[in-house]
């Protein structure tokens, strides 16, 4: 009986190399793909004043509780169809013209600002260039005038659009 060694194939003809070789290209891929689409779809989650925003969140809830102490709410309706917005203010205070910011969550760049004019007795209209889809942060303020610059309160809400119904903003955060 004589003993023969078998034959080995040579590496490129062998499972395991090129089982290795596949697990590295394809970490290496989706790296490259992440890292495109991080720069690609860049949130700036982190503004460079951050400081400075971290002490402004008093201000922010200042405003929150003169209007709460004001006894404001609002209504507000989006017409699916033309992007007319009208807002309903209960209480007290009727400025001439209101800021309606429309905040996206995931994308600064889609955000929208909306000045609304007084017509009557706590109506204020205004106009969307384009209908609203998926959800939205919603800040009502009065129109910033004068030597400070600065609203005196603020009303918040959140709504998913399109909608049928109205979405009720009050002054909470």
């Amino acid at each position: 009986m004589s003993l023969s060694d078998p034959q080995v194939p040579p590496w490129y003809k062998q499972f395991w190399p090129w089982f290795l070789i596949a697990l590295l290209l394809s970490s290496v891929t989706f790296s490259m793909v992440y890292l495109a689409f991080s720069i690609r779809y860049f949130d700036g989650s982190v503004p460079d004043d951050y400081y400075k925003e971290g002490l402004a969140i008093n201000v922010q809830l200042e405003k929150q509780q003169r209007a709460e102490a004001l006894g404001l709410a609002a209504e507000l309706r989006i017409d699916a169809t033309t992007g007319d917005v009208v807002v309903t203010l209960d209480g007290d205070e009727r400025p001439q013209r209101l800021d309606l910011a429309l905040k996206f969550p995931t994308d600064g760049a889609r955000d929208r600002a909306l000045v609304l004019t007084h017509t009557r007795a706590g109506h204020y209209v205004g106009t969307l260039e384009r209908n609203l889809r998926y959800r939205w942060y919603l800040q009502l303020q009065p129109h910033a005038e004068g030597a400070s610059g600065q609203p005196e309160w603020r009303l918040t809400g959140e709504a998913k659009f399109p909608r049928e119904t109205s979405v009720r903003l009050t002054p909470g955060l």
